[in-house]
């Protein structure tokens, strides 16, 4: 680390050849139990741009104050703040959110191949990253390219609701989820049960608001053997319950402690699916008292003081209408405090698409507590629930180039590099699957297919992965 002297006169600090996480600015602070920490910083990156995380090391684990994104050329602030549990000895690093990958390209006798071009493709990325559909890419060959051009993680609207499946009692139609189902799967498309439950009487079947204590019991319980059998093993997740700090239609009807119930039930029956609940407004209305992130921990405690000690994993739904990022970015904090996975189950904006939709994706993608995304856009040909991404005939509209400028963004699209006189050739990658191809005076090795490159869990640290490449 060096100190330098920017052209309007401002003193800074550079730190150089990094290889390890914490090859960073640091400093060393000893931070008291109860007090209140505010903290800012001004960065910048000399090649490119990074998502960069805040974060202070204590004995107890690392506390991370804030997230933004750093580009060459000019400043980012980072602002956010921090209490402890414990008083004693903290150091303030800076991460990315990526990992650096230094490649060793070699000749059969082991004599290192300078100047040859690396060439790296992702294959998967390892963040989850989706959007919702409906029936209607059954049948439609243009909305089955447009998808699986850009997508590996899926919700379905509407189609796996109890009132979509069993609009009149003892009569399930599985047709359409089967089908959708069974489109995802051929083209290696992760999906997410929604939902298994929802509290708003609004949205339950007809039928299901006359019954009795004993017969809504019953119907419960069949609709969640029912469902969950016939899909075990083949979602990553279920929204368990939906929408309950809003609502309460099976706690006022059947028992106050209904979600423990629901959630020992499904678990029982799927061991492998990560088991949501799922929420509005608590990342995106700070007006709204009924879903705030305390009511919100409030009700994981209820759970687990019910009985059900299981997995368990946070989803906000994101539907924003106008931007409060300090609001979003403070309670995803507060919801992280509970070490539990979290995602961002339904996202869109109402308002200024273009840049609000930009805003708010850097925004969760960045917090290192955020483990995935799924818009809210599925295509209809009247019209999507509130953001489209494309027209009718499948081309682009202004959110929908914002999703790909992401897609490649992350995916680093023709990304290439020519190794040194060593053979050395060194660069940072966001989390996923690569394959890796070297060429050097007209002659490619092709048969690199087994050198891939897993960079696995988004949120590790950004260690340095030494990779050889032998011809």
């Amino acid at each position: 680390m060096v100190k330098r002297v920017s052209k309007s006169g401002n003193h800074f600090i550079a730190a150089s050849q990094r290889r390890q996480p914490n090859d960073s600015v640091s400093q060393k602070f000893y931070l008291e139990k109860e007090n209140f920490y505010t903290f800012s910083a001004w960065l910048q990156v000399s090649v490119g741009e990074a998502d960069v995380v805040a974060k202070f090391k204590t004995p107890a684990g690392s506390k991370y104050v804030d997230w933004g994104f750093a580009r060459s050329g000019c400043w980012s602030m980072l602002k956010g703040g921090l209490i402890v549990d414990n008083s004693g000895p903290a150091e303030l690093y800076f991460e990315v959110r990526k990992r650096k990958v230094i490649f060793h390209a070699t000749d059969a006798e082991g004599k290192p191949l300078a100047n040859a071009t690396v060439s790296i493709t992702q294959k998967r990325m390892s963040f989850p990253f989706g959007n919702a559909i409906n029936r209607g890419i059954r049948s439609n060959k243009a909305y089955q390219e447009w998808f699986t051009a850009r997508f590996k993680v899926a919700s379905f609207e509407n189609e796996m609701k109890w009132d979509s499946i069993e609009q009149s009692p003892g009569q399930e139609n599985y047709t359409a989820p089967d089908a959708m189902l069974q489109f995802a799967q051929k083209h290696d498309i992760a999906v997410r049960g929604h939902n298994l439950l929802w509290d708003d009487p609004k949205y339950e079947p007809k039928w299901v608001k006359s019954l009795s204590p004993n017969e809504l019991s019953r119907a419960v319980e069949k609709r969640i053997n029912s469902i969950m059998r016939r899909y075990r093993g083949q979602l990553i997740a279920w929204d368990v319950i939906n929408e309950n700090l809003h609502h309460s239609f099976f706690e006022t009807h059947l028992d106050k402690n209904a979600s423990t119930i629901f959630f020992r039930m499904a678990r029982q029956i799927d061991q492998n699916a990560t088991l949501f609940l799922n929420e509005y407004n608590t990342i995106e209305d700070p007006n709204d008292s009924s879903s705030t992130p305390t009511r919100y921990l409030e009700k994981i405690r209820a759970i687990r003081s019910g009985g059900y000690h299981g997995p368990l994993a946070i989803g906000v739904q994101g539907h924003f209408y106008g931007l409060n990022l300090p609001y979003t970015r403070a309670v995803i904090d507060k919801l992280a405090s509970a070490k539990l996975p979290i995602w961002i189950t339904e996202l869109d904006v109402d308002q200024n698409q273009t840049s609000d939709l930009e805003q708010v994706i850097r925004e969760v993608f960045a917090h290192p507590a955020v483990n995935g995304i799924v818009l809210w856009a599925a295509w209809q040909p009247w019209g999507c629930y509130r953001m489209c991404l494309t027209d009718n005939n499948f081309k682009n509209l202004p959110a929908g180039d914002v999703v790909d400028r992401f897609i490649e963004e992350w995916s680093h699209k023709g990304l290439t590099g020519v190794t040194n006189a060593t053979g050395f050739f060194e660069t940072s990658l966001f989390h996923g699957d690569y394959e890796v191809r070297i060429s050097r005076q007209n002659m490619t090795v092709s048969n690199l297919t087994q050198h891939f490159i897993k960079l696995e869990t988004p949120h590790t640290p950004n260690e340095t992965h030494h990779v050889k490449l032998l011809f």
